[in-house]
């Protein structure tokens, strides 16, 4: 089956406890919002140069990745907060909304479960080679400035998103919509941009992180899913605390695919790759939900048979 076919499983509504992108917005500005009140507590305690001082080294230190490798062995937990962690109002909102974006279209085409594994890849993955790169390259030993925020995790959904469906369609009201890739080439000038005078290992990072994402929708399609450990061991724990919501495989399969309403001895469209074809370049330009009821349901029937 296509990856593309997985994009059956609707987009959680916003108030859905389980939608995976309002969940990871939920996490970087909760931790905004404590970092920001600890420093308002400073503030108050000391004079503002002291203050901003003893914050970074008595609270921020234990949330941002720092440059230097020693440091990281004694909090190294730091290579995942720190994906989540924002210090400035312009980081956060700019990482919610590239991420709101992006992984907004990423959910429409692969369901719910890809967005989070996602994240923490390309997080993972910026964070290594952004220590790595400062070891190793000189020119990069220049700036030790520490890496805070979600940016390389937001570049590797962006990437993602893009090489799963580059033509596909945002606001479509103008002239067609505008492609997808020309809205992550945007992002990526703006990016790296950003950073580029003040953190070449950074650019690195995200360039790493946006190159995992080419390669974990590439290895998708291929039937290799990298994310289902990540939901696996998710699924568990959540089992440990809700055991009365256990997890079910076989009932989300009837729950996401199966459709009962169908009357008995109607007509049904022959199963042909043409058809096929035609109904999967239409979500990749237009998203899963244009789809018409008859062609989600041959869609739905494409998945469980062979052509």
């Amino acid at each position: 089956m296509r990856v593309q076919q997985q994009s059956k499983s609707k987009i959680p509504l916003l108030g859905d406890s389980n939608n995976s992108l309002v969940l990871l917005i939920a996490i970087n500005a909760l931790l905004f919002i404590i970092l920001n009140g600890l420093k308002v507590i400073y503030l108050l305690s000391y004079d503002n140069i002291n203050a901003e001082v003893l914050f970074q080294k008595q609270i921020l230190q234990w949330f941002v990745l720092p440059a230097n490798t020693e440091s990281l062995f004694n909090k190294p937990w730091v290579i995942f907060s720190y994906m989540f962690s924002h210090y400035s109002v312009w980081g956060l909102i700019t990482t919610c909304l590239w991420l709101w974006a992006f992984g907004y279209i990423l959910q429409d085409l692969t369901g719910n479960n890809k967005l989070i594994p996602l994240y923490i890849y390309g997080g993972f993955i910026g964070a290594v080679f952004f220590l790595l790169s400062i070891q190793f390259i000189p020119a990069f030993q220049n700036n030790l400035q520490p890496f805070i925020g979600g940016s390389a995790a937001v570049m590797c959904v962006a990437v993602a998103a893009t090489t799963l469906a580059p033509d596909y369609r945002i606001f479509p009201m103008l002239n067609g919509g505008i492609p997808l890739w020309v809205l992550t080439v945007i992002f990526a000038a703006i990016d790296f941009g950003s950073i580029a005078k003040d953190s070449s290992s950074q650019g690195l990072a995200h360039l790493m992180a946006g190159a995992f994402g080419f390669i974990f929708i590439k290895q998708l399609r291929k039937g290799n899913d990298w994310s289902k450990w990540m939901n696996n061991f998710i699924n568990w724990i959540n089992d440990l605390f809700n055991p009365e919501k256990k997890y079910n495989k076989q009932n989300e399969k009837e729950k996401l695919f199966y459709k009962s309403e169908g009357k008995p001895y109607s007509k049904k469209a022959n199963l042909t790759q043409k058809k096929l074809d035609e109904i999967l370049d239409k979500i990749n330009k237009e998203g899963y939900h244009m789809l018409s009821d008859e062609e989600k349901e041959f869609l739905t029937r494409a998945s469980n048979e062979e052509l």
